[in-house]
């Protein structure tokens, strides 16, 4: 029976996730061909654009884009702690977003709070996903042959970082450095922060994709020796595809029961009505930047 429960959830999640790839090419094809539209940039703050940032590891180049919090260049001696973000095409810009029109804006976000001094400065990194790469570079190997998720691990931890480091005034440890993703980049973001657990302190998981692979990723949680030292900020939508959310609340179970304590170093949410796309997850980036980077932590 489990045999047959997980062959019948390969062929659902191969479905989904071709379904969603397809929907949002075809919208994103039909906004291109309409010349009478031209993108609008919707980016909020000091912006900069690293482009064709090209990897040893995978082959696809990729741009890399980072904010910087409001007071940057006033400030030369301050460093601040870094988000890394999949999908760094939908976090910020609704010209550049695969879902078309649609961004999670984390940069007016981090703006406002930053400016409240809700939540303390900080730095975010947005990585862009390569395209149809993108599932395979978010897939473990150990899930499938064709994964390459521990090779864009490797190009994150052993390249983008450095030249993150090298060229802004970051703080280092792992206190200070965050990974975070959405949809199949929140899944990768679970799966390699808790295989560099001693590079990343802070994790936020957005309506991933957790159902793959007869639910690799909560197995993979359940297969841990012990829990590690990182919080955890994991949220889904109760309107969201079932099998998001039905394998979103098997992984909040694995992780209470592997020692993860709700309001301590895990924040779980679920929205109700909420839905998969950005526009939706954006409601939640307040839950994810007050839960990781409270400006009273330090």
């Amino acid at each position: 029976m489990k045999s047959l429960r997980s062959t019948r959830t390969g062929l659902l999640s191969a479905l989904l996730l071709s379904l969603i790839l397809l929907k949002f090419h075809g919208l994103n094809e039909a906004h291109a061909s309409d010349s009478s539209r031209l993108p609008v940039h919707t980016l909020t703050g000091n912006i900069h654009l690293h482009k064709n940032f090209h990897s040893n590891f995978l082959p696809s180049n990729r741009d890399i884009i980072v904010y910087l919090p409001p007071d940057y260049d006033q400030d030369q001696a301050c460093r601040y702690p870094v988000l890394y973000m999949q999908d760094g095409q939908i976090i910020f810009d609704s010209a550049t977003s695969f879902f078309a029109g649609k961004e999670r804006q984390m940069d007016e976000r981090a703006q406002a709070l930053i400016t409240e001094h809700t939540v303390e400065p900080l730095i975010i990194v947005g990585i862009y996903s390569a395209g149809l790469a993108r599932m395979n570079e978010f897939t473990p190997a150990t899930a499938r042959p064709s994964g390459q998720a521990d090779l864009y691990g490797r190009m994150l931890v052993e390249e983008i970082m450095p030249l993150i480091e090298s060229q802004y005034r970051t703080l280092n440890g792992p206190a200070n450095t965050a990974l975070g993703g959405s949809s199949m980049g929140g899944s990768v973001t679970l799966y390699l922060g808790l295989k560099y657990a001693k590079i990343f302190g802070q994790l936020s998981i957005t309506s991933p994709a957790a159902f793959r692979d007869d639910e690799m990723i909560v197995r993979y949680v359940e297969a841990l020796r012990g829990k590690t030292k990182q919080r955890i900020c994991l949220s889904i939508g109760t309107e969201d595809l079932p099998p998001f959310l039905d394998s979103t609340r098997d992984l909040h179970q694995a992780l209470i029961d592997k020692g993860w304590k709700q309001g301590v170093d895990l924040y779980y949410l679920e929205v109700p009505g909420a839905q998969h796309n950005p526009d939706e997850r954006a409601t939640r980036v307040d839950h994810l930047l007050k839960s990781l980077f409270p400006a009273a932590k330090r």
